[in-house]
C-alpha cells in the first residue's frame, strides 16, 4: 500500500489546501492521471498521480490544509496475476512406470442438454439507452475539462466502456468544432457555483475557450448586502464575506510567499552575475525568413529562439544545471527549463518546459503558448511547477533590456534576456547597426565559478550564430 503525499510544488511551499478530490476509493488510477486539485499561495494546481494502481481511502477531506508530505490519500499497487506453479518432476523410475501403465479410456459422461440463453445487450447499448455512463471522476472530469458529453460517445473498452483513449481522441476531433455557445465548467466552479447559488449560464469564463473557472464564480456570487437591503440607510450594513478566499487574500498571499522565498535565496546563495550582448543579426535574418514562408499560427517569436539556445547550452555546460541541496552539487536529469511567467493579477510563477533541449524550435513555441496560457488560467500539473533545473527570465516583451535576477533554489543559475534592439557596432572593420540582445546570467557561487559562467554565455552567444542548427 503506497501514500499519495501533499506534494512539494517549489521550494516555497510548505502547506497546501485540497481542494477538490478528482477520483474516488475503488477508481483505477495510472501514473500521471490528475487526481486531486491543491491550492497553493500562488495558484490552484492539478496533482498527478506518481502510482499506477486502485485508489484506496482518502485521507483528507476537501477545503483541508494540511502541511507537505501529509499523506493525503492510500494507493493500492496493480496485482500481478498469480503465477503458475511448476509441477515437481517425478522420479525417474516412476516415470518409467508410469510409461509402461496401460491408458484406460475415461468413462463417457452424458452430455446435458443445451440451455437456451436469452440475448444479451451490449453493455455499451444499455448505457446509451438509459442515457448514462459508468465513468469515474477522473473520467468524467477529463471529458468535462475538454467539453465532451461521455453520452454521445462509442466506447472502445471491454463491453463498450468508454475509456480514457476514446475522450482524447473526441476531443482532438472536435477541437476546432467546438461551438462557441457551449459552456464549459470546472468541476470546482460547478460545485461553488452549487454552494453559492450562482447561474452558470449568466457567469462569463476567463479560462480557456470562455471555460468558467472558480474565480469567475465567486466573482459573480452575490453577497449578503445585495440580497437583503440595510434597514439603516445612515449606516450601511457590513458584507459577509463568501466561505472562500478572495482575489485579494490571495495575491497578498502570493507576495508574501515570493517575499520569503527571495529573502532565503539573497541570504543564503552567494550570487555572481555576468552579461554578453549577443548580435542578433543572423537570428532575426532566419526568423523572418521562416515566418516568411509560414502560416499565421506557425510562426515564430525570438523568445523561441532564446530559450532553445539557452536550454542546448545548459545540456553543454551541465554545471549551470542542477540543484544545491545537502551542501553539494546535483545535475539534472535532463534541461528542464522553467520559464518565469507573470500573472494578470499580480506575481509570476515559472512553470518547466521539460526537456526543452530536445525539441525543435515550432515544438518548444507551442509549448511555451500553451504553458503561458494555462500558468495565467490556473490549469497547471503538479510535474510542471516543480522540477525546473534551471531559470530564464525574458522581460524584452516588457521594454527592459537588462535584467539581473534572482535565483529560485535550490537551482544554482538564472539566465536573463532583454529585449532585442537595434545598436550601431563595429563588424569586420566598419560600423553598423545591428539587433542585439543583452543576455545575463546569475549563478551560484558554490557550485560554479565565474569561468564556467562565461562558457555557458558563449555557448548561447555560439549556438544564436547559427539559428538553422537550432
Amino acid at each position: 500500500m503506497a501514500e499519495f503525499t501533499m506534494p512539494s510544488l517549489g521550494a516555497d511551499m510548505d502547506e497546501g489546501t485540497l481542494q477538490e478530490w478528482l477520483v474516488q476509493p475503488g477508481d483505477q488510477v495510472h501514473k500521471g492521471d490528475p487526481v486531486a486539485v491543491v491550492e497553493t499561495a500562488k495558484s490552484t494546481i492539478e496533482v498527478e498521480c506518481f502510482e499506477t494502481g486502485t485508489m484506496g481511502k482518502l485521507l483528507v477531506e476537501p477545503g483541508t490544509t494540511v502541511p507537505v508530505g501529509t499523506a493525503l490519500a492510500l494507493i493500492e499497487p496493480t496485482a500481478e496475476g498469480p503465477r503458475k506453479r511448476e509441477k515437481p518432476r517425478k522420479p525417474e523410475k516412476a516415470e518409467k512406470a508410469e510409461r509402461k501403465r496401460p491408458v484406460r479410456p475415461a468413462p463417457r459422461r452424458a452430455t446435458p442438454p443445451a440451455r437456451t440463453e436469452p440475448a444479451r445487450v451490449p453493455v455499451a447499448s444499455a448505457a446509451h439507452e438509459r442515457g448514462h455512463i459508468e465513468a469515474g471522476p477522473l473520467l468524467r472530469h477529463l471529458a468535462e475539462r475538454s467539453g465532451i458529453e461521455l453520452e454521445t460517445l462509442q466506447g472502445t473498452g471491454p463491453g463498450g466502456r468508454v475509456t480514457r483513449t476514446d475522450v482524447e481522441q473526441a476531443a482532438a476531433a472536435a477541437e476546432d468544432a467546438v461551438p462557441p455557445s457551449r459552456l464549459r465548467v470546472s468541476p470546482l466552479a460547478r460545485r461553488l457555483a452549487a454552494e453559492l447559488d450562482v447561474d452558470l449560464a449568466a457567469v462569463t469564463g476567463t479560462g480557456k475557450d470562455g471555460a468558467v473557472r472558480a474565480d469567475d464564480v465567486r466573482k459573480a456570487a452575490p453577497g449578503p448586502a445585495a440580497a437583503a437591503p440595510p434597514s439603516r440607510p445612515s449606516r450601511p450594513s457590513r458584507p459577509v464575506s463568501a466561505p472562500v478566499r478572495p482575489s485579494e487574500d490571495r495575491a497578498a498571499a502570493m507576495r508574501q510567499a515570493i517575499a520569503g522565498l527571495m529573502t532565503r535565496a539573497n541570504r543564503d546563495i552567494p550570487h555572481y552575475y555576468l552579461s554578453t550582448t549577443v548580435d542578433m543579426a543572423a537570428a532575426m535574418d532566419w526568423l523572418h525568413e521562416h515566418n516568411r514562408h509560414s502560416p499565421v499560427s506557425e510562426r515564430l517569436l525570438p523568445a523561441a529562439l532564446l530559450l532553445k539556445a539557452a536550454a542546448v547550452a545548459a545540456r553543454q555546460v551541465p554545471e549551470v544545471n542542477g540543484f544545491w541541496a545537502d551542501d553539494h552539487f546535483t545535475a539534472g536529469d535532463g534541461v528542464h527549463l522553467g520559464v518565469a511567467v507573470s500573472l494578470h493579477g499580480g506575481g509570476l510563477v515559472a512553470p518547466a518546459l521539460r526537456n526543452a533541449d530536445t525539441l525543435d524550435i515550432s515544438h518548444l513555441m507551442t509549448a511555451l503558448k500553451d504553458l503561458v496560457a494555462r500558468a495565467r488560467t490556473g490549469r497547471l500539473r503538479g510535474s510542471e511547477v516543480s522540477g525546473s533545473t534551471i531559470t530564464v527570465t525574458n522581460l524584452g516583451d516588457q521594454g527592459v533590456e537588462t535584467v539581473f535576477g534572482v535565483i529560485y533554489p535550490p537551482q544554482v543559475a538564472l539566465v536573463g534576456f532583454g529585449r532585442v534592439v537595434d545598436r550601431p557596432c563595429a563588424v569586420d572593420g566598419l560600423l553598423g547597426v545591428r539587433p542585439v540582445v543583452t543576455a545575463t546570467l546569475s549563478a551560484d557561487h558554490r557550485a560554479t565559478d565565474g569561468a564556467v559562467g562565461a562558457r555557458y554565455l558563449t555557448a548561447v552567444d555560439r549556438l544564436l550564430q547559427k539559428p538553422e542548427e537550432l
